[in-house]
């Protein structure tokens, strides 16, 4: 038998096609009557603008290698203009079962509540006057009517902005002639206006029901012969030359600025629309038929989350969560001794990210403290972090690292970035042509013994306590002076590109981590070979980088057993013979975002354990600073394996399989009950509910992955086997 060669297009799938597999499993929530009937709304939402983000930035990305003439060839074989053309389909029947949902489920369902989104010509008595009203006092005095002709130009349609478009007659000296009209409705305005509902219902009017209604009002001395609402997506890519900008905030202030009006990707207007509406945009914008979108009901689908936000019915909510509460001392001199009698694990949203906040506001406010060094990728534009960072620049030396480029969060980055520099803070952006995606704080302070100490935060999460509630993501607080001192050098890097030899125990791309991870993976391989305990399971985001996947492949070839557990995005192909046969995937997508990253090898009985901020993709590995951090406490390496890496391993309830097929389906063991969710179990582990030692029981329920109750914590190796040999590590 010929073995397959490793980069055979044939064993990789498409990248933009595996993340719109991940938004279908997004929006099978939706359709899931087992979730609370408003969190399938906020689910389909969610679907919604997934979409828009992945038209502005990857849809856009592939008309521009078309337009530039690009033939490279991805690892699945297809040039760009293949992929346009395989993700716009994958897109309109994503798009098509959508709307569906929305009309056929979720529609009928919401009014079985006395919920409904209604259309002005049902309104009636109160209702009705309220919308006219509404109409009258809010609205009309906020729109700019514009019939375009040529002393009108078409106006500018701002990125995803509401627009109604009509057929126009001029009811004198018109000639008959049909007329063009456009009408930008404002962001300010609320796309759902609640109404009056009869028997106490819940009644909503959607906004471009309104505006449609009333339009007569805004073109008077004209006939409306058909009127559409629809919305215009642009290309919100940022294109910079880094080396050649005197200040990169200024550069991305102004990109961020022009994002709005950069070239339209996609058009999503009403089903019903006239035809010579639809070619007079399509025209207009110079787009791509196939990037045309007739739509079935509102033409933003995430304006539900208003829907979801404003109804008052906890009834159809997931059920209040509060997280456990973890307390670190009672003042400054007892949570700096606590970390250092014991590092602190923590596991987000059911480990209070409060813990982490205080940490940080506790050192702003100690005067023991020196200094305090951070990085910052995503925050919130109230941030606890971002202040308690202000609190203490007039006090002690402050170094925070901004990253100004991490995605729609640009503009809330440049405002903290200028306040911090207002406040005295050094800031700094990071190196030139890679982003800074590392969660790292650390804090020097002088204890009370005289001694100055390191005190170092790391994790696989934002700092961000506002999506810390629903992101699952993991916590270190430690003053171990390996990893501490490590922390520093990258700080270092961060900050006058100061390189060392290693950043050990610390992987850091990308420098080293790309290299490393193959070099773990193959030493695997060798234990494999050799009889020895070899299984890999890793926990992330996305598996998309090609030479990690052909070490995974050659692992399995040598008999690594491989399990993972990839919320997004995996171009890997599970389950062939001969090349992946012993590599399981899963994907668990439920009530809280799977964030974090756990990279577990066995290495013949003496396992690596490996926290972090990266995915198995090139952009994280080789685009973007990064740090994968070992875990080394035995409590801490039996809570993530026998707990957590457990629990995901064990769910029949919210889990996915990916079949060598590139389907995803739920595993057989749901058929038998109601099943395992790991989330729920941790939520049950957080309120003192719940208890880790059952999770091997469900082996009994048809669960088709061993729990991990096998592994042993970490000791010491001898040299010749923790040595990694990366002579075969291709980058």
């Amino acid at each position: 038998m010929t073995r397959t060669a490793l980069n055979d297009p044939r064993i990789y799938r498409n990248r933009h096609l595996e993340w719109l597999e991940f938004n279908r499993r997004v929006f099978e929530e939706a359709r899931d009557i087992g979730n609370p009937l408003l969190e399938r709304v906020k689910f389909l939402a969610i679907t919604a603008n997934n979409l828009d983000e992945f038209v502005e930035v990857r849809v856009a990305s592939f008309l521009q290698r078309i337009e530039h003439g690009s033939r490279e060839l991805g690892p699945d074989g297809l040039t760009a203009a293949q992929e346009l053309e395989k993700v716009s389909a994958a897109m309109h029947v994503m798009v098509r079962d959508q709307y569906k949902c929305w009309n056929e489920e979720l529609l009928p369902a919401l009014a079985k509540e006395g919920i409904r989104v209604l259309p002005v010509s049902q309104l009636e008595g109160k209702a009705a006057q309220a919308a006219k009203a509404f109409f009258e006092r809010r609205v009309a005095p906020m729109l700019t009517p514009v019939t375009v002709d040529p002393s009108h130009p078409f106006p500018h349609v701002l990125n995803k902005a509401l627009c109604i478009a009509f057929l126009l007659r001029r009811r004198k000296s018109g000639n008959g002639k049909p007329y063009f009209g456009v009408v930008t409705v404002p962001r300010a305005l609320p796309r759902l206006l609640r109404v009056p509902g009869l028997d106490g219902g819940i009644h909503y009017v959607a906004l471009q029901e309104i505006v449609s209604a009333y339009a007569a009002k805004l073109y008077r001395g004209y006939d409306i012969l058909a009127s559409a609402p629809f919305r215009i997506t642009r290309n919100s890519n940022l294109y910079l030359e880094e080396e050649e900008t005197r200040s990169l905030l200024d550069a991305i202030d102004s990109q961020v600025s022009q994002r709005r009006k950069g070239d339209a990707v996609r058009l999503e207007i009403d089903a019903n629309a006239h035809p010579e509406i639809i070619n007079r945009l399509v025209s207009t914008f110079e787009l791509d038929e196939g990037l045309v979108f007739p739509v079935q009901g509102p033409v933003n689908l995430q304006r539900l989350f208003h829907l979801y936000e404003e109804t008052a019915r906890p009834d159809l909510k997931y059920p209040q969560f509060a997280p456990r509460q973890v307390r670190v001392g009672h003042d400054a001199d007892s949570m700096f001794e606590a970390i250092r009698r014991q590092a602190l694990l923590l596991h987000h949203p059911y480990d209070c990210y409060d813990t982490v906040v205080n940490f940080l506001e506790t050192a702003a406010h100690d005067p023991r403290v020196l200094s305090i060094k951070q990085t910052l990728y995503r925050t919130n534009s109230d941030s606890p972090i971002g202040h308690a960072l202000l609190e203490a620049a007039g006090k002690k030396e402050v170094t925070v690292v901004v990253e100004l480029k991490a995605s729609f969060d640009e503009a809330t980055n440049i405002r903290w970035a200028r306040s911090f520099e207002d406040a005295g803070v050094q800031v700094f952006h990071g190196l030139v042509g890679l982003k800074t995606h590392a969660k790292l704080l650390l804090i020097v302070r002088q204890d009370p013994d005289g001694k100055v100490r390191r005190y170092a935060h790391l994790g696989t999460g934002n700092y961000n306590p506002s999506t810390a509630r629903y992101y699952t993501d993991l916590s270190l607080l430690t003053t171990d002076e390996t990893i501490t001192s490590a922390v520093h050098d990258v700080f270092n890097y961060l900050t006058a590109y100061a390189e060392q030899p290693n950043y050990k125990p610390l992987l850091l791309a990308p420098r080293d981590m790309a290299k490393t991870c193959i070099a773990l993976i193959d030493r695997e391989a060798r234990h494999a070979r050799r009889g020895r305990p070899a299984r890999i399971i890793a926990k992330m985001n996305a598996v998309i980088d090609p030479p990690i996947i052909q070490a995974l492949y050659r692992a399995s070839r040598a008999g690594v057993e491989i399990d993972l557990i990839v919320r997004g995005q995996c171009t890997l192909v599970p389950g062939l013979r001969g090349v992946s046969s012993r590599i399981r995937v899963r994907s668990v997508v439920g009530r809280f975002l799977e964030h974090s990253r756990i990279f577990y090898f066995q290495n013949g009985g003496k396992p690596d354990l490996y926290l972090g901020s990266a995915d198995w993709m090139p952009r994280n590995l080789y685009e973007r600073v990064e740090v994968l951090f070992p875990l080394k406490d035995s409590q801490h390496y039996e809570r993530v394996c026998n707990e957590i890496l457990a629990s995901y391993l064990a769910d029949t309830r919210k889990a996915r399989i990916l079949g060598k097929d590139g389907c995803y389906s739920r595993p057989r063991a749901l058929r038998n009950g109601r099943g395992f969710s790991a989330q729920e179990h941790f939520m049950r582990l957080a309120s003192g509910d719940g208890d880790f030692q059952r999770i091997p029981a469900l082996r009994n329920q048809g669960v088709a992955y061993t729990p991990m109750t096998m592994i042993t914590p970490p000791r010491s190796a001898p040299e010749e086997e923790s040595s990694l040999d990366s002579s075969n590590a291709t980058v």
